[in-house]
């Protein structure tokens, strides 16, 4: 595995919303919802519903490797004391198919939040999902009172390093505490 990570952050505070607020607007129009797995019950059904969609949209993250068994993504995920369900962003197709995700986690009392997945299915891409979800998880994170929210990406993964600098992140050197 690389040791080249790109690491990025964004300060919550500068960020311009109103400039992304069109993706969101576009997709609804289109007619794709968006809720937090909060809003969506975070009941096991929603729960396996989000382990599906994550585990299908981190195929396509470089060198990933073999995706979590359900057990292992519920410990890792749910049993974390950084989730909130209201950090994680759906978007849903006009027939109910949960087609993207954004998962932001809190570390409040390290000062930041963090941004560990953001996937929309081979057949939305395109439409503007992943930006609209960023944008709404990035107004959770500032609810929330998040200074920064970080992000690391393998160098390889080019499209979601060019979206989050598209949003104001910028390369820091920031690194996960062991």
């Amino acid at each position: 595995m690389t040791d080249s990570w790109v690491r990025l952050e964004l300060t919550v505070r500068t960020f311009d919303s109103a400039r992304f607020t069109p993706y969101v607007d576009r997709c609804r129009a289109a007619g794709v919802t968006f809720l937090s797995v909060a809003e969506s019950g975070d009941g096991e059904e929603e729960r396996r519903r989000l382990y599906e969609l994550n585990k299908e949209c981190s195929a396509d993250i470089p060198e990933r490797g073999a995706f979590y068994s359900y057990e292992e993504y519920a410990r890792l995920r749910f049993a974390s004391p950084s989730y909130d369900p209201g950090g994680i962003i759906v978007a849903r197709d006009a027939d109910g198919t949960w087609v993207g995700m954004a998962a932001t986690s809190l570390h409040l009392s390290e000062g930041f939040a963090f941004n560990e997945m953001t996937g929309v299915r081979a057949a939305y891409r395109g439409r503007g999902i992943s930006l609209a979800m960023k944008t709404l998880g990035i107004a959770f994170a500032a609810r929330r009172g998040a200074p920064v929210i970080r992000t690391i990406h393998h160098p390889a993964n080019a499209s979601a390093i060019a979206m989050n600098r598209t949003l104001g992140y910028v390369d820091t050197d920031w690194r996960i505490s062991p």
